[in-house]
């Protein structure tokens, strides 16, 4: 084989050193896409790389460029790419014979100063790929995971954020609790809920209003439940509003609600202000539904239940006094004790004696409009006589209705027990 005489080696990672630093590529896949990237180029200039030699030395960064040829006679040469001429062969080596291979080093300063710029070019390419690659599967193997990132933008819809290596985070406005509230420059936490990588570009987003945040929260400031001693069954909420999670514990001798409140509710205070003041109500879980509903009631006392397990339905009765506080401020409560338990669940106002003369609020619906009726209701007062018993200013408070609608809406109960 006749070889041309070598000059000293390029080294070319010197050069292109900025990409690396740039974009945090480690060593050895950074020489793996520049030899990719020359040999792009030298199909470009030659019309193949197939008898092309890109050799990098990963420990120095030094990079030699050989081609290979079959040496021909001087008019049988055809392709001047994979073939040279017998004289100009022997020029460098006076002993090739025809047939045998020739390999020359393909010096950098003929690439010139426009493929030079090409090879920049692909290089950056190549790097911002593997970049989004990495970033989509990186933060695949994240889904579920709770991230923090540095505010960087606020839009009508979502917030854009960085994190500590300058990738970008999204948090939509739906997944925001309605509270939330910061300032560019403000750290914020979220779960990893979607990773998106439509047309390669990844598209991370975050949820602060998910079940699943609140469920990593108690993982991270409980250490029962990060060890599995207690486990968490269920979660239902209304972000920054309320939340019930239900919890159990593997251990007899461990309160799963005691743990994870802690003494003077030390231990779930930080996901309170996490959660912007979210109301976390923790109760323990049973199989037993029926006194599962009970607890996810709580604190109404239950008087009697009626289950339907088919429909996965529940009517449940309760003193008149107890009614208001099943339902909860907005209904909440008894809300979230649906979502928790699975169950479509009733309340029902149990009566005594002294309540037999009492009318149901349906009872009125051909006077009083039926949504003025669900807005008492909500307020768990769903008789004429536990409405009477309320005043003008206080069923104005507690349902939002207008003073002239409630005076209406007394005339008219107050009618039906004066006839």
């Amino acid at each position: 084989m006749a070889t041309k005489k070598q000059e000293e080696p390029v080294n070319l990672i010197e050069i292109f050193s900025d990409f690396k630093e740039l974009k945090g590529i480690d060593h050895q896949t950074f020489i793996n896409v520049l030899e990719e990237s020359f040999r792009n180029v030298i199909a470009k200039m030659y019309g193949t790389d197939a008898n092309y030699d890109v050799i990098i030395n990963p420990v120095k960064g030094d990079l030699e460029i050989y081609r290979n040829r079959l040496i021909m006679e001087d008019d049988d040469v055809a392709d001047e790419t994979r073939q040279i001429a017998i004289s100009d062969a022997r020029a460098v080596d006076p002993e090739c014979e025809i047939g045998e291979d020739f390999t020359d080093k393909v010096e950098f300063s003929s690439f010139g100063r426009r493929m030079i710029l090409n090879l920049r070019q692909t290089l950056a390419s190549k790097i911002l790929e593997l970049q989004k690659e990495n970033l989509y599967l990186r933060y695949s193997d994240m889904l579920g995971h709770v991230v923090s990132g540095e505010l960087y933008q606020v839009w009508k819809r979502e917030m854009l954020l960085l994190d500590e290596e300058g990738n970008e985070l999204y948090l939509p406005k739906q997944n925001q609790i309605p509270s939330d509230y910061y300032r560019k420059g403000d750290s914020v936490r979220g779960v990893v809920v979607q990773v998106d990588n439509k047309n390669q570009n990844p598209k991370i987003i975050l949820s602060r209003t998910s079940p699943l945040f609140l469920q990593r929260l108690f993982e991270q400031e409980i250490p029962e439940v990060h060890d599995g001693i207690i486990t968490i069954k269920n979660i239902a909420r209304i972000p920054g509003e309320r939340a019930k999670v239900a919890v159990h514990s593997l251990d007899d001798h461990i309160d799963p609600v005691g743990a994870c409140v802690g003494i003077k509710g030390a231990r779930i205070h930080g996901i309170v202000r996490e959660l912007r003041n979210e109301n976390i109500d923790v109760i323990n879980y049973t199989p037993n539904i029926n006194l599962y509903i009970q607890r996810a009631l709580a604190p109404a006392r239950i008087s009697s239940m009626e289950i339907n397990e088919e429909e996965k339905k529940a009517n449940v009765y309760l003193r008149p006094e107890e009614v208001s506080l099943a339902i909860g401020k907005g209904g909440f409560n008894i809300k979230l004790a649906c979502m928790l338990t699975g169950y479509q669940i009733d309340v029902f106002r149990e009566m005594d004696n002294d309540d037999l003369d009492d009318i149901y609020l349906d009872e009125f619906n051909d006077e009083i409009d039926q949504w003025v009726i669900d807005a008492l209701k909500n307020i768990g007062l769903d008789t004429a006589r536990a409405v009477l018993a309320c005043s003008a200013e206080e069923l104005a408070t507690r349902t939002d209705l207008e003073e002239e609608t409630i005076q209406d809406v007394l005339s008219v109960l107050q009618a039906e027990f004066d006839e």
